[in-house]
């Protein structure tokens, strides 16, 4: 299994929205590193689900329940060629006990070289099984 970090910006899809619906579909995505994440995702992945820009926290677990099929609001490229954009499928598995802020990301050395910290822009990344249990245990 493989472990992930997808960021949303609450005020755009928040994780009690998530929650609410059940499931989402990750779309939008428009980087092709984050892109190429999404492609290496395999159901049954966990995945932790961060809010940016406001707040700035760890505050869930999902995991992966469809793996990456062609993005349906990326519209096609030209008349023949399919879209390069992907989407998978999120299903939510639970809210952490405390939401892990960005603050004590940096300050855990075990984190020092979490992709949040070095590619802060990246919308979807993967992550080490000792980074997400030890943000597993941050968040108890």
């Amino acid at each position: 299994m493989n472990h992930w970090l997808v960021k949303s910006e609450p005020d755009a899809y928040s994780w009690n929205k998530f929650v609410q619906e059940g499931k989402a579909v990750w779309d939008g995505v428009r980087n092709y590193q984050a892109r190429n994440n999404l492609m290496a995702m395999k159901t049954g992945d966990q995945v932790l689900f961060y809010h940016s820009v406001i707040g700035k926290e760890v505050v869930g677990v999902a995991k992966v329940c469809r793996e990456a099929y062609p993005d349906p609001t990326a519209g096609a490229n030209s008349g023949t060629a399919p879209t390069p954009w992907v989407v998978v499928e999120l299903e939510p598995l639970m809210p952490l006990p405390r939401p892990v802020t960005l603050a004590q990301l940096k300050a855990e050395p075990l984190l020092a070289n979490l992709a949040l910290l070095r590619q802060s822009r990246l919308s979807v990344m993967p992550i080490r099984p000792d980074e997400f249990e030890c943000i597993l245990a941050l968040g108890c």
